[in-house]
């Protein structure tokens, strides 16, 4: 068994493989960057180093960064978690060159169903359909067009590479097929460090339905029961559970053995997921993702296995100990996401912040995993996901009201969070039905009557840290070292003579977002990534402004008058704070 394992991610899946780890009496080692020098996943592990950098790319997929700290701290695994390196091939490869231990699939399988592209050719061919789309990497919007006229609109972009509704765009008829391309490809090689994408046809109303793998280096490949995953926004998941309902048994038995023999078609090896859309009694291949999923503590509760335990002992090479008979599953388990995003009238904006109040659920079924707690800061440069609150019950019915009560019981402050709009998918007759798709959520779910109460101001002033080299004294010996230092405390901190402390200043907005006023402000922090008109421009009421990154999502800021730009303050690349004016419209 391995003696000390790198985690290299962050926030809740972090943690949650640190626990597992330390439970098996293995050594923990956290990375974290200067934004989460302070975070839970650095607390909790045994030791913990520094990536440097604050946004993803400088960090957290700092590759020759992740290899210094292998080496400096002499691990003999590495656990990727999900997102990040975690379906990264040349990543994985370079791991294991160095004698550490990918706990993952072998680099060959992930270069197969890693790639949708090539992983759609696997499916094929090992005599599993998958929905009609290409099998060559997309290079010019009339590719787009002329899929959508042959095969019908709309048509789903989506990213090569990824996955989680990252770099998935649906394009509805042709003319706005550039531009959904053009922002695709931005966010995956954002989100992922690759660009490409391909085309699927966009299905109208299907069901996404997911089955949980694990094959070992033994011969042994097995399916360990499906995920409904249909409760989406913006392509995302917001609600799993398992078993699905009202699927029938004879449907889960022939989409256990096609998730088996897509696996074992690319020579596969630890977890897996292999997803499906399901639609009038048929089930399409979607992707394999070669990986851990967020969803995955929702077959923990139904099957009673710890699929991190099982990960790394598989990957330390021994064989899976049951057989497909003797896998169990009982009752049914529901997970919810709590996203730091305002979901007013379904727009989920992203709401980062710190956390000043975190009261969390608990009872007889009931888990929340989570990388944070009262007093973290939910950074603009990360995902968005605070928790997952998961719950177990007897049948459906009451596991959805045990998570209703659970829901009930969470208390977040500080940020909005996705509770509301949580509670009301949880209500609605349609989910308990299931009549859901992944289309539900944003047509018919709703949510776009659901009003949030603004914020109640933060309790908890962010006291800025800096970073001062310092001298200090051990065993009577000198040593220069450096300390992160709150600004407070610093008399002759540049806080004290310089407000900005060297930043752009900020032109808050004195009237409601939009509010008519031609004032165009953003709604929350982030990083414009690209400005789309220009002083003495003529522009509409609802169009495009810029577009604002924040929480690896695009959001396009739109002007609420008619009229001319005067004045454009920002550019590409420049970080704004919620209530930034970014352009006035005359």
């Amino acid at each position: 068994m391995f003696k000390k394992l790198l985690v290299a991610n962050r926030g809740e899946i972090a943690v949650r493989v640190i626990r597992t780890a330390r439970e098996m009496g293995i050594k923990t080692v956290a990375v974290y960057s200067e934004l989460d020098r302070d975070a839970l996943h650095v607390r909790l592990a045994d030791e913990a180093y520094a990536l440097g950098g604050q946004t993803v790319t400088e960090s957290y997929l700092n590759t020759p960064a992740i290899l210094d700290i292998i080496s400096k701290a002499k691990v003999d695994a590495l656990h990727p978690g999900y997102g990040f390196f975690s379906e990264n091939t040349d990543f994985a490869r370079t791991v294991t060159s160095t004698g550490v231990t990918f706990i993952g699939p072998p680099p060959e399988a992930i270069e197969i169903m890693g790639d949708k592209i090539s992983s759609r050719i696997a499916a094929e061919k090992a005599g599993v359909d998958g929905v009609p789309g290409t099998v060559e990497v997309i290079k010019d919007p009339s590719e787009v067009i002329a899929f959508g006229n042959q095969f019908g609109w709309p048509v789903a972009i989506k990213a090569a590479y990824g996955g989680g509704g990252r770099g998935m765009r649906v394009v509805t008829n042709p003319e706005s097929a550039a531009e959904a391309l053009e922002s695709a490809q931005r966010e995956a090689e954002k989100s992922f460090g690759r660009s490409e994408s391909y085309l699927e046809r966009y299905l109208t109303w299907p069901r996404h339905i997911e089955m949980q793998i694990f094959a070992d280096s033994f011969g042994n490949t097995l399916w360990l029961g499906e995920r409904d995953c249909s409760s989406q926004r913006r392509h995302q998941k917001l609600i799993e559970e398992s078993p699905a309902a009202g699927f029938p048994d004879e449907i889960r038995q022939a989409m256990g053995e096609a998730a088996v023999k897509v696996a074992k078609a690319c020579g596969y090896l630890n977890a897996g997921t292999v997803e499906f859309l399901f639609q009038d009694g048929e089930f399409y291949f979607l992707e394999m993702n070669t990986r851990l999923q967020v969803e995955h503590p929702v077959t923990e509760l139904v099957t009673g296995l710890d699929l991190v335990e099982l990960q790394i002992r598989v990957a330390a090479g021994e064989p899976i100990p049951f057989t497909q008979d003797e896998i169990k599953r009982t009752g049914h388990a529901i997970e919810v996401r709590i996203n730091a995003e305002n979901p007013d009238k379904g727009k989920f904006l992203p709401s980062p912040g710190t956390i000043s109040k975190f009261l969390k659920p608990d009872g007889f079924g009931v888990r929340l995993d989570s990388g944070y707690e009262s007093g973290d800061t939910v950074s603009q440069y990360y995902d968005n996901l605070i928790a997952k609150l998961i719950v177990w019950g007897p049948d459906r019915t009451k596991a959805i009201e045990k998570m209703k009560r659970s829901l009930d019981e969470t208390v977040i402050e500080g940020v909005h969070t996705t509770i509301p709009a949580l509670k009301m998918i949880l209500a609605h007759k349609d989910f308990a039905s299931a009549k859901h798709s992944t289309r539900w959520v944003e047509e018919k779910s709703g949510l776009e009557n659901m009003v949030v109460p603004p914020l109640v101001p933060n309790a908890l002033s962010e006291d800025a840290k800096v970073l001062r080299e310092v001298s200090a004294e051990v065993n009577g010996k000198r040593y220069q070292v450096k300390l992160w230092l709150p600004e407070s405390d610093l008399e002759d901190s540049p806080a004290k003579s310089n407000a900005n402390n060297g930043k752009r200043p900020r032109h808050k907005a004195h009237s409601p977002i939009g509010g008519g006023s031609g004032t165009v402000t953003v709604p929350m922090q982030g990083t414009i990534v690209k400005v789309l008109v220009e002083i003495g421009q003529s522009v509409e009421a609802g169009q495009t402004v810029c577009v604002l990154e924040a929480m690896k999502m695009e959001n396009a800021i739109n002007t609420e008058k008619t009229g001319t730009v005067k004045e454009i303050r920002v550019k590409p690349g420049d970080s704004v704070g919620g209530g930034d004016i970014v352009a006035v419209i005359e």
